[in-house]
């Protein structure tokens, strides 16, 4: 099975970004990619605050999703839309990621989790929370192509909520991200290996290399990462499409191998969430 990773530049305009988006969705599929999976903010990254507003849709109901739709209809394809600004019970929209099958429908749901909210080299803040409001569910969709475990940027930093998602049943995780520079050349590359090693798992990580609508570039460098941390396939810092083979037997094989997983310890996993709910 082969699987892309869209890495895109997102501009100021929102129908540039969308007729990219689609002609690199084209060419992955011509290159025979089963699953194609955006990155985040592929549509509103260099949007203003004002403008990304504008761009909220109630879930399941406009313009972009019905794009969407008509995209992995049209490709007969399994169609990852990056991070789209869904309308939620409050003033802030969520960052949802959207599972979309080859017959267009809408099978999977995840909202981003954890708040990009800090203050990276040179006191460059960032304050996601301001605009954007966090989901709680923690989501794997079971796929004709494996099951497949949601996750978004940010939340890379948190390997609880990716041991979670392989002990629902997850196989191929999926990040679609914008990383800060800084952070990118310090910790994406490591930071997805570690993620795929420790739970056997495939990584498939697009990310944005445009530009924020203040002129803060994001650092690219998608990846595509194999269950024993092997990077199968990578980009520069350049828009890209990026495919690789999955090869789910393999995965079994591994970890029946090497059967790590089957070594946690449950108590471990309670003291966590003990800890955590104190």
């Amino acid at each position: 099975m082969k699987v892309a990773a869209l890495q895109v530049a997102s501009g100021k305009d929102l129908q540039n970004n969308m007729v990219m988006a689609c002609e690199m969705i084209e060419q992955a599929a011509k290159q025979g990619a089963g699953l194609i999976v955006l990155p985040e903010n592929f549509l509103t990254l260099g949007l203003r605050v004002d403008q990304q507003q504008k761009a909220i849709e109630p879930y399941g109901h406009g313009p972009i999703q019905q794009q969407m739709q008509s995209l992995a209809k049209k490709h007969r394809i399994w169609l990852v839309a990056g991070t789209l600004l869904i309308q939620g019970k409050n003033e802030r929209p969520h960052s949802a990621t959207l599972v979309y099958n080859p017959q267009g429908e809408c099978v999977g749901r995840y909202n981003k989790m954890h708040m990009f909210d800090v203050v990276v080299e040179n006191k460059e803040e960032y304050k996601e929370s301001d605009i954007i409001a966090p989901g709680d569910d923690i989501v794997v969709v079971d796929t004709p192509l494996g099951k497949l475990g949601l996750a978004i940027c940010y939340d890379l930093r948190f390997p609880e909520l990716f041991r979670a998602l392989m002990l629902k049943g997850a196989e191929i995780l999926l990040l679609p991200s914008a990383f800060t520079v800084q952070t990118g050349k310090a910790h994406w590359e490591v930071l997805i290996r570690a993620r795929a090693i420790e739970n056997l798992c495939y990584v498939i990580a697009p990310g944005e290399c445009g530009h924020r609508h203040d002129g803060r570039p994001t650092y690219g460098h998608s990846m595509i990462v194999g269950p024993w941390g092997d990077i199968l396939a990578s980009a520069n810092g350049e828009p890209s499409v990026i495919v690789a083979e999955i090869d789910l037997l393999k995965l079994a094989q591994i970890r029946q191998q090497f059967p790590s997983l089957k070594h946690i310890r449950k108590n471990v996993i309670q003291a966590l969430a003990n800890e955590v709910n104190e």
